[in-house]
């Protein structure tokens, strides 16, 4: 089983330095019914203050709530783990938004042993999700996004009389999901607050390992915006195909499950990769095509890959082959120019043309076949 981290696992975390501010992100849309919403959090670990990213996630039990874990001032800033119990706890009176607004809860609640989703401060898609409702809630703006309680700055609440009864309830520890969650964080140096500065490069995830759609949507990014060349991201999807491979023959060879060493195996492959897109986006390396209307056709082509990757109707194989053919058309394209003082001769374009026409075409292929990016 995989080590917990120190924040649940019963050590006292004290530390002398306050965490950063909440970064202010997106939440995923709720994958089915069951699953409750728990924010994202800075924990602390040997290199600092590191973002766990908000994710969807399986209580323990029917009619069990999740109060999050907070930093509070005690002579240093100490963290409160979070639980699980029947009612919300305190948390500090921290804003982390979609319903924990400070004092209690407003994102839905148990009703005949099944959850009821309020759909004003949840991301829910009524086709995955069914049990829902509206109720208008009075949103805290919270500007500076403070993420403690007490001391200088901080949130200054204290715990009313239902928190305190909350408090002495039953509870349930963090799931082995959650704690796994923790951990693989932990390892990648991305979510660090000294290296992405309060920007974490993952923010929130739908379900916990579920960091390939997370990876796809950061580079998605990268290509739309020119951080990322054709050449990077090609590499980037083959590797992330080979994970994709490896985690559909570990789950056949389990019964459709992987065991707590191959995810750690998975956790570890994934963390190199976000490095590597981390790097690749901040290296000096860039693609900008230009605004002509061969430079307007790469970019094109480019968004249409950064769609395809993004919605998941692009495999990383397929991804991987786009980027590939791209990469040899900006090659030829750089060639001629080149040789030509700069420009392209007639004949030169038409070939451009005709390229792109059949990569064109490619790409609406693979966006519309049966291969789709595995969730």
């Amino acid at each position: 089983m995989l080590v917990p981290a120190a924040s649940f696992a019963g050590v006292i975390i004290s530390v002398n330095i306050a965490p950063p501010v909440l970064p202010v992100y997106t939440q995923p849309l709720c994958p089915g019914d069951g699953y409750l919403w728990t924010p994202g959090y800075w924990a602390y670990g040997p290199d600092g203050y590191y973002w766990v990213p908000g994710v969807w996630v399986r209580p323990p039990m029917v009619g069990y709530l999740w109060t999050p874990g907070y930093w509070g001032w005690g002579g240093a800033y100490i963290f409160h783990p979070g639980y699980w119990g029947p009612h919300i706890g305190f948390y500090g009176g921290v804003n982390y938004g979609f319903g924990y607004g400070g004092i209690g809860y407003e994102g839905g609640y148990w009703r005949n042993g099944a959850f009821a989703y309020n759909r004003s401060v949840n991301n829910i898609n009524v086709t995955n999700v069914h049990n829902v409702y509206n109720k208008t809630v009075i949103v805290n703006n919270n500007y500076n996004r403070v993420s403690y309680n007490g001391g200088n700055g901080g949130v200054q609440a204290r715990a009313n009389a239902q928190e305190q009864a909350a408090l002495r309830e039953q509870h349930m520890q963090p799931t082995v999901n959650q704690m796994s969650h923790e951990q693989a964080m932990r390892q990648d140096r991305g979510q660090l607050a000294s290296v992405n500065h309060g920007r974490p490069q993952t923010m929130a995830m739908a379900t916990v390992n579920d960091r390939r759609a997370d990876q796809q949507g950061r580079i998605a990014n990268g290509v739309a915006s020119g951080q990322l060349t054709p050449g990077e991201t090609k590499n980037l999807e083959r590797r992330d195909a080979s994970i994709n491979r490896q985690v559909a023959t570990d789950r056949a060879a389990n019964g459709g499950k992987l065991t707590p060493q191959e995810q750690q195996q998975i956790n570890q492959r994934q963390n190199n990769v976000s490095r590597s897109i981390y790097n690749d986006k901040h290296n000096a390396a860039t693609y900008q095509p230009g605004n002509s209307e061969v430079g307007q056709r790469q970019s094109n082509q480019q968004q249409r890959i950064a769609n395809g990757v993004r919605s998941g109707q692009m495999s990383s194989g397929e991804a991987a082959r786009a980027e590939n053919q791209q990469q040899r058309i900006n090659q030829q394209v750089q060639a001629d120019r080149q040789a030509n003082g700069g420009q392209l001769t007639q004949q030169e374009h038409q070939q451009v043309n005709r390229e792109q026409n059949h990569a064109s075409q490619q790409i609406q292929r693979e966006n519309n076949n049966e291969h789709k990016a595995p969730r």
